[in-house]
C-alpha cells in the first residue's frame, strides 16, 4: 500500500516509521521545511520525502493518507485529499491498527492531559508500558520500534479529529474549556465533539473516566455517551456514579467496584486543586486495568511535575520564578495563579487562540501586581486588563520579560510565567519559550 503523511515532525516521521515497518511504501510531505532530528530520522529508514511544499503528483495514486495533528483540515492539500475521495486518518488511528491487542489508556481534555498522562505512566510502569501521544515520543514511532503490551497515550483533540475504530480500554476527558477554536470555527461544540471522539468506540467492557465539575463536558455529555462504563471525578463530597473519586474531609475518596480507599490531601505531590483532578484521574486509571492499589500509592510521593507545567526554577532574592509555559488557554493559566498564594508578577502572552480574558479578572485582581506581555501582539491583554489599574509592560525576549519583573518584584512575590496563549509569534515552540525563560532566570546573580 501507498501511504502518504502530510506533516514531517513527531507524529508524521513516526507513523511514516511504522507504514514502512509494516511493509508499505511511504512518502512524507511538509509544507515547511522538516527539522535536522526528523529528516535524519527519514534517511535512516530509507523513507522518501518532500519539504517546503506539496507536490501533487507524489500525493494523487495515495491509498492511505496519514495527517499530522499540526495540520490543519482548511489547509488547501488536505481538501484537494477529500476532494479526491483518498481515505484520510489520523497518526493515533494508524498506530492503533497495530497496537489494537494491547491495552491502552487514552487521556485528553483541555487541561491537565500531559502532567495525568505521565503521573498515570508513572504508577503503571513496568517493562512492558510505554508513554506515546501529544507526550515524548509518538505512538506509532513506539509501535513500530519498541511495541508494548500497555499504551498510556495523550491524545489531543486535532488526534481524535481522524479516528475511525480507535478503542482505548480506558478513556480520561479531564475537562472541556475553550481552547484551540481557531481550529473549530470558533465553535465550542465543534471542539467538544472532537473530544468526545475518545469514547465513539468504546462499549460497556471500556472505561470512561469523565470530571463532573467541567460544565462545558456535562453539557455536551448526553449528545454523546454511550455504552461505555462510567467513573467520574469531581471535587465534590459525594460520588457521582457506582466507580469514582470525590474529596472529603481533606481526603481524596475513592469506590471502586464495593471497594473503597482513601489518601489525604497533604499526601498528594503536586499543588493546587486542579492536580487533585489528574491524581484522581490517573489512580482510577490503574484500577481500572487491574493495578495494586497499595503499589500505586508508594510510587505517588516520587513523581515529579512534567517540565513547563508550574516548574519552580530557582528562588533569586526572595523571589520565586516559576515556568508554566505549557499553558496555552485560559483555563490553564486561572489554574496557575489561583494556585499561587503569593503576590504575582504574571508573564504572559502570545499567539491568542480566542482567549476570553474576562475569566481571570477577578484572580487578576486579587494576585497580581504587574504584567509583562511577552508577545508580538499585546492589545487584547491590555484592553482586557487596562482598568485594574496595574502596570502593564510590553516585552518581546525572555531576557527583556524577566530583567522587567525584577523591577515590580521584591522578596515573597512569585514571578510566574503562564502564558494563556501559544507561543510561536516569538518562539519555536512552548518549550522553548520555557527553556529560554529559565536560562534567563538561572543566569541571574546571586
Amino acid at each position: 500500500m501507498y501511504v502518504v503523511i502530510i506533516g514531517g515532525a513527531e507524529s508524521g516521521v513516526g507513523a511514516a516509521i511504522l507504514a514502512q515497518k509494516q511493509g508499505h511504501l511511504a512518502f512524507v510531505s511538509d509544507a515547511a521545511a522538516i527539522g535536522e532530528v526528523y529528516k535524519n530520522k527519514l534517511i535512516s529508514h530509507h523513507i522518501s520525502f518532500e519539504e517546503h511544499g506539496h507536490s501533487w503528483d507524489k500525493i494523487q495514486d495515495a491509498q492511505l493518507v496519514i495527517k499530522s495533528p499540526g495540520v490543519p483540515e482548511k489547509t488547501p492539500i488536505i481538501q484537494q485529499i477529500r476532494t479526491a475521495g483518498i481515505p484520510l486518518i489520523s497518526e493515533v488511528e494508524w498506530a492503533y491498527r497495530y497496537a489494537a491487542k494491547s491495552t491502552i489508556v487514552a487521556i485528553t481534555g483541555s487541561n491537565g492531559k500531559s502532567t495525568t498522562t505521565a503521573l498515570t505512566a508513572h504508577l503503571l510502569q513496568n517493562e512492558d508500558t510505554a508513554m506515546v501521544g501529544n507526550i515524548g515520543i509518538s505512538f506509532a514511532e513506539t509501535v513500530a520500534i519498541s511495541p508494548k503490551k500497555r499504551y498510556v497515550a495523550e491524545v489531543s483533540s486535532f488526534q481524535l479529529d481522524d479516528i475511525l475504530f480507535f478503542k482505548p480500554k480506558v478513556s480520561i476527558l479531564l475537562n472541556i474549556t475553550p481552547d484551540h477554536l481557531d481550529r473549530y470555527d470558533y465553535q465550542v461544540s465543534k471542539y467538544a465533539k472532537a473530544k468526545f471522539n475518545i469514547i465513539l468506540n468504546q462499549d460497556n467492557n471500556d472505561y470512561f473516566i469523565y470530571n463532573v465539575d467541567s460544565p462545558i463536558l456535562m453539557e455536551n455529555l448526553p449528545l454523546y455517551i454511550n455504552r461505555v462504563s462510567p467513573v467520574t471525578i469531581t471535587l465534590q463530597s459525594t460520588f457521582a456514579s457506582q466507580n469514582g473519586a470525590c474529596v472529603q474531609d481533606n481526603h481524596l475518596c475513592f469506590r471502586w467496584q464495593e471497594q473503597f480507599y482513601q489518601i489525604s490531601i497533604a499526601d498528594v505531590p503536586l499543588p493546587g486543586k486542579h492536580n487533585q483532578y489528574n491524581v484522581m484521574a490517573a489512580l482510577l486509571a490503574g484500577l481500572c486495568v487491574g493495578e495494586d492499589w497499595n503499589s500505586m500509592l508508594q510510587k505517588l510521593p516520587y513523581f515529579k511535575s512534567i517540565p513547563h507545567r508550574l516548574e519552580k526554577v530557582r528562588v533569586y532574592k526572595g523571589i520565586t520564578f516559576i515556568n508554566d509555559s505549557k499553558a496555552t488557554n485560559i483555563d490553564s493559566t486561572w489554574y496557575a495563579l489561583d494556585s499561587t498564594n503569593t503576590p504575582i508578577i504574571w508573564i504572559a502572552g502570545g499567539i491568542d487562540k480566542g482567549n476570553d480574558y474576562s475569566l481571570l479578572k477577578s484572580v487578576v485582581h486579587q494576585k497580581v501586581k504587574a504584567i509583562i506581555c511577552m508577545t508580538k501582539y499585546p492589545e487584547k491583554i491590555e484592553q482586557a486588563f487596562h482598568n485594574l489599574n496595574i502596570p502593564i509592560i510590553v516585552t518581546d525576549t525572555a531576557q527583556k520579560a524577566v530583567e522587567k519583573s525584577l523591577d515590580f518584584a521584591t522578596e515573597g512575590d512569585t514571578v510566574l510565567l503562564s502564558p494563556a496563549c501559544a507561543s510561536f509569534d516569538l518562539f519555536k515552540n512552548y518549550e522553548d519559550r520555557g527553556d529560554q525563560f529559565k536560562k534567563v532566570v538561572l543566569s541571574l546573580g546571586e
